[in-house]
């Protein structure tokens, strides 16, 4: 069987999410906007996990629409933590290439489902 690229790259990314809440909390004392960024990016891989036991074709476009609304929230958030200072460049353009190419994926996938669904 072969690896769910989104699944995996999703979940690494809420990862990534959750331990940069922690250094933002501990180290930099903010709290606002990194609570939303751990909201948004957790829900990314929650959300493609939910399409899993998805109850159609368009139950599953459904959820993967909401995970790719949430990467697009999640891409917000990084960028106002770093327009603000709390992220230096290199920090920045890591997770932003990691929810540049999540949302690709997804688009990716609900445009073939899309497809797939309109053939039969």
């Amino acid at each position: 069987m072969s690896e769910n690229i989104i699944k995996s790259k999703s979940f690494s990314f809420a990862l990534r999410v959750v331990k940069l809440y922690q250094f933002l909390n501990q180290d930099k004392k903010e709290y606002v906007l990194s609570k939303q960024l751990l909201r948004s990016g957790t829900s990314i891989g929650a959300m493609v996990r939910e399409s899993e036991q998805a109850e159609s074709k368009l139950d599953f476009i459904h959820k993967l629409a909401i995970a790719q609304k949430e990467a697009n929230e999640s891409d917000y958030w990084l960028e106002l933590l770093y327009k603000s200072d709390y992220l230096n460049v290199t920090q920045f353009q890591s997770l932003k290439s990691d929810i540049i190419e999540i949302n690709k994926i997804l688009a990716s996938i609900i445009i073939t489902t899309k497809q797939k669904i309109g053939k039969k």
